[in-house]
């Protein structure tokens, strides 16, 4: 809103996080701003080509995800920038998915404005965190206080502050060991769904996070699977972990096959976290070898 007058153009990919895709929805619906949600290629892949194409001059803003939450799928975060730093359009990076994960450096993707939550490096649930370039100008997003740099008024909610400092900390200094660890378990679950011939197909559109498999399972209905494995005791969704729960079909997935594929209706979510094991593994694959023959 702050940057309204240098344009009414705003850029996502339509395969975004809610929290993303709601808000910028929200402000085409009441502000009128013009939305372009850029699906990928038939492919699945997700080139930087695909925001460039779709740049205008009125642009203000393109935000986009680091690492999809239902796929993995890595997008090309610093191709973007690269593109953006020739360009008025400030670039946010919604790094969720990454943070603590992998290196985060804002300044090497030029980021503008980056965004991430505490819960997904086991840090308090319910806190986040926003790096901003000191240059540019934006709205305070909650009015009535001098609180955090007068960009969010209200008493500071100090113990998760201090905890996700804390879980950042920890995944940092871990951080190769830990990324080994998931990959790891993501390699062991797909060599044991194959040694159990399990017929599967990775829903896999180029280099991805290992945190994150989504898998199909060819004329197998994944609401019935969710709830017998959810019954036998593995938390695991059909779309983003946000929306767990919903019977709407995953809108990353619609984006790539088309809202009437048959692929929407057979793909689980898996998520792995190095505090997982590979005997959790194991029961997983022997549930769900048991569940489909």
């Amino acid at each position: 809103m702050a940057n309204r007058d240098k344009g009414n153009h705003i850029i996502t990919t339509a395969i975004e996080h809610p929290s993303v895709l709601n808000t910028v929805q929200y402000l085409h619906d009441r502000y009128k701003f013009d939305v372009t949600f850029v699906k990928p290629n038939a492919d699945g892949t997700f080139p930087a080509a695909l925001i460039e194409k779709n740049l205008r001059p009125d642009t203000i803003l393109v935000s986009m995800m680091w690492a999809n939450n239902e796929t993995g799928q890595l997008l090309p975060v610093k191709e973007v920038g690269e593109l953006l730093s020739q360009h008025q359009a400030v670039f946010h990076v919604d790094a969720t998915q990454v943070m603590g994960k992998i290196p985060v450096h804002p300044l090497e993707i030029g980021a503008d404005f980056l965004s991430a939550s505490a819960h997904k490096f086991h840090g308090p649930k319910g806190v986040g965190f926003l790096y901003y370039n000191e240059l540019l100008h934006f709205d305070a997003l909650i009015h009535g206080g001098e609180q955090e740099e007068k960009r969010r008024a209200g008493t500071e909610n100090l113990h998760s502050l201090v905890g996700l400092a804390k879980a950042l900390e920890l995944a940092l200094e871990n951080i190769e060991s830990n990324y080994q660890a998931v990959e790891e378990l993501n390699h062991h679950l797909l060599s044991k769904l194959k040694e159990q011939e399990i017929p599967f197909y990775k829903n896999n559109f180029g280099p991805s996070m290992p945190h994150v498999l989504n898998l199909a399972f060819p004329n197998e209905n994944h609401d019935l699977l969710l709830t017998k494995l959810d019954l036998a005791g593995f938390a695991i969704s059909t779309g983003s972990a946000c929306a767990a729960g919903t019977i709407e079909p995953s809108h990353v997935l619609e984006a790539v096959y088309g809202k009437n594929s048959d692929k929407l209706k057979e793909n689980i979510r898996i998520s792995f976290s190095e505090l997982n094991t590979l005997d959790e593994v194991n029961l997983f694959v022997e549930k769900l070898s048991s569940i489909l023959k």
